[in-house]
């Protein structure tokens, strides 16, 4: 079985950040319809992300630690 890189989360992450950030900002807009589900789901994007950005940077300095 493969392990999972931290590059691999840093960058989903990163990605979920920016998704969360993406969708409020489309709703402010007026390109998306606020709706309670997807309010829920930008905020859970934008946590989730952050909190799998960092244990990929924390993965990432004990693998670098450990050379």
């Amino acid at each position: 079985m493969r392990q999972v890189q931290p590059v691999h989360l840093i960058v989903l992450g990163i990605c979920l950040m920016v998704l969360g950030w993406v969708l409020p900002f489309l709703m402010v807009l007026r390109v998306l319809q606020s709706t309670f589900f997807l309010n829920f789901f930008s905020y859970t994007a934008q946590v989730t992300g952050l909190f799998i950005g960092i244990v990929g940077v924390a993965m990432n300095v004990k693998l670098k630690k450990q050379k």
